[in-house]
């Protein structure tokens, strides 16, 4: 009985000893790995810039701490405006931004975010996982030496914040914008003036006179940068972004390097922050824009004239632009076929529903 007992002791003992041994053996497996992450979004904007965050907290909590990413918002390495650049040269390893801000280097980095006209959250989400979306991105983007993940959408945007009301088309002609994507393109064709401001940069310019308008995203984020104070008059809808993508970049040699375990973690929170971004804004969105409205802000749906105007002219641009840009051409052209078939589906199932839910709701 003694000895069995001893024997029994003795093979607990070796068993704990050697799950002591195999911890450091396993942790030598598992490499201590810190990334800069350079977000294009100030940190008052706890919703998109509260994405790369959360991307941070899970990485972190999925690999034990032993893959950190540090989250530092524009000026604080580098602009806002010049992630894709700092991520290129590996001046910080990924960054947070939207993709249509680098179209003045090639127009086909804008599908991936949005395009005018194009496709809501839902459609723009479904395109990039289960339609092709994200492998004709990862092929565009690996001539830039990054690879790309959705980390967000903010859904439909508003039309943005006016110091002028806008009556006619006539209105809108010589207007100074902050409008940025292929919509300051389709804009300027009606005589506006575009510029592209990152967000922090926007508020400035408009108490300052420097630009007449500007759009940047909705309620949620437009009372908190003020703009109600400067422009009172709020148009909808965003017709240039019916729902857009902000994405996380990474460099391509630096994901290469990460270990598998690392790269499941970094794409599973990557998915969760796309999710949670969307959720939050539709979450938070009525109950801000009740409140702009009763600080002052006049909402105001923008002219019949305007929107048919724009529309015209975006279909003018996307032909123009796929004729001498092939790699355009290609995701136009998936994009379209996508929302072309998803509107089938949503004339039988989504709108009508939505059509009546706001009738019943008008009759109480």
């Amino acid at each position: 009985m003694e000895r069995r007992v001893l024997l029994r002791g003795a093979g607990l003992a070796t068993a704990a000893a050697g799950v002591a041994l195999a911890a450091p053996a396993i942790a030598q497996t598992a490499p201590q790995i810190r990334w800069r992450l350079s977000s294009s979004y100030p940190k008052s904007l706890d919703t998109i810039y509260g994405a790369a965050v959360l991307l941070s907290k899970y990485v972190g909590e999925a690999t034990d701490g032993r893959f950190t990413i540090d989250v530092f918002a524009p000026g604080e390495i580098v602009p806002g405006l010049q992630a894709l650049d700092a991520v290129q040269n590996r001046t910080v390893e990924l960054a947070q931004t939207a993709l249509y801000y680098y179209i003045g280097k090639d127009p086909a980095f804008a599908p991936f975010t949005t395009l005018p006209f194009g496709l809501n959250a839902r459609q723009q989400t479904a395109w990039l996982y289960h339609g092709g979306g994200l492998e004709l991105q990862n092929a565009f983007l690996a001539k830039s030496n990054v690879i790309g993940f959705a980390g967000g959408n903010t859904g439909a945007q508003m039309g943005g914040w006016f110091r002028k009301e806008i009556k006619t088309l006539a209105d809108i002609k010589g207007l100074k914008m902050r409008i940025p994507g292929m919509a300051g393109q389709v804009l300027s064709r009606l005589g506006l003036v575009p510029q592209n401001l990152a967000g922090g940069d926007i508020y400035p310019a408009l108490e300052k006179g420097t630009i007449d308008a500007a759009e940047f995203v909705g309620p949620v984020d437009d009372e908190k940068l003020g703009f109600n104070r400067v422009a009172p008059y709020y148009y909808y809808p965003g017709w240039w972004e019916g729902g857009p993508t902000i994405h996380f970049i990474v460099n391509l040699p630096a994901w290469r390097s990460l270990p598998k375990p690392y790269q499941a973690a970094f794409e599973a929170a990557s998915a969760y922050a796309n999710a949670d971004m969307l959720a939050k804004y539709d979450a938070r969105n009525p109950a801000a824009l009740r409140r702009l409205v009763a600080a002052g802000a006049q909402l105001r749906p923008f002219p019949t004239e305007v929107m048919d105007a724009s529309y015209k002219e975006n279909i003018a641009l996307m032909a123009e632009i796929s004729a001498r840009n092939a790699d355009f051409k290609t995701i136009y052209e998936s994009m379209l076929a996508f929302r072309n078939e998803e509107y089938l589906w949503w004339q039988v199932g989504e709108y009508p529903y939505d059509g009546y839910m706001i009738r019943a709701r008008t009759r109480g």
